[in-house]
């Protein structure tokens, strides 16, 4: 049973990194997108933001797996219709933590930086963007927390991950036990989440 659920946290783990590969970035430009003033592109992010806030992952796991399917006859991959629903999914969370700690940034810097002859990129990457990260981080680091429970969603599609091999590991023996091991299994993997964004708000203390 062990080994079972070995391979399955590796599943989890697997979902949790791409996740997080992908859209840690992707939440940038979605975020500066929804800031534009260009009122087209704000609308259409708003309500993919919309979309995806305001609707279950669950249901999002479902649509980005069958959807494909039922429109077009196109199957693929379980696993990687997982990492796309997840992906869309904190993309668009991660992109309004990202544009609070953005548009949490007094305008005066932006002025100085002018004025000693920063350009709008090195305005941003220099000075607004080791600030914003100093401020999204308890926010980010809520939502890394979440996304490690919310890898047991995987299952709604049949990917084998730790939650889902626990249930059938409970099954078999007529046990509750498997499912107590996974819940220290998330137990685990979120101390070390919690500790590593610790440590990074720690390392980052110095910005003002």
């Amino acid at each position: 049973m062990l080994e079972a659920m070995l391979q399955g946290s590796l599943v989890s783990l697997e979902v949790f990194f791409l996740t997080l590969l992908f859209s840690l970035p992707l939440a940038l430009p979605i975020a500066l997108a929804r800031m534009s003033r260009k009122r087209i592109v704000a609308h259409v992010v708003n309500a993919y933001l919309l979309i995806m806030r305001g609707t279950p992952l669950i249901l999002q796991l479902i649509f980005v797996y069958f959807a494909p399917y039922y429109l077009f006859g196109i199957s693929y991959d379980r696993f990687v219709a997982v990492i796309i629903a997840f992906v869309l999914n904190y993309a668009a969370y991660f992109a309004e933590i990202y544009r609070g700690g953005i548009e949490a940034i007094p305008r005066g810097q932006y002025e100085a930086a002018k004025v000693l002859g920063f350009t709008k990129g090195q305005t941003f990457f220099r000075i607004v963007l080791p600030q914003v990260i100093k401020r999204i981080l308890p926010s980010s680091a809520n939502e890394v927390i979440t996304l490690v429970k919310d890898t047991a969603l995987a299952q709604t599609i049949g990917v084998a991950e730790l939650f889902r091999v626990a249930q059938n590991a409970s099954a078999r023996q007529f046990s509750t036990a498997p499912i107590f091991v996974a819940g220290i299994f998330y137990f685990v993997m979120n101390w070390v989440v919690s500790a590593a964004f610790a440590r990074a708000e720690k390392k980052l203390s110095y910005y003002r």
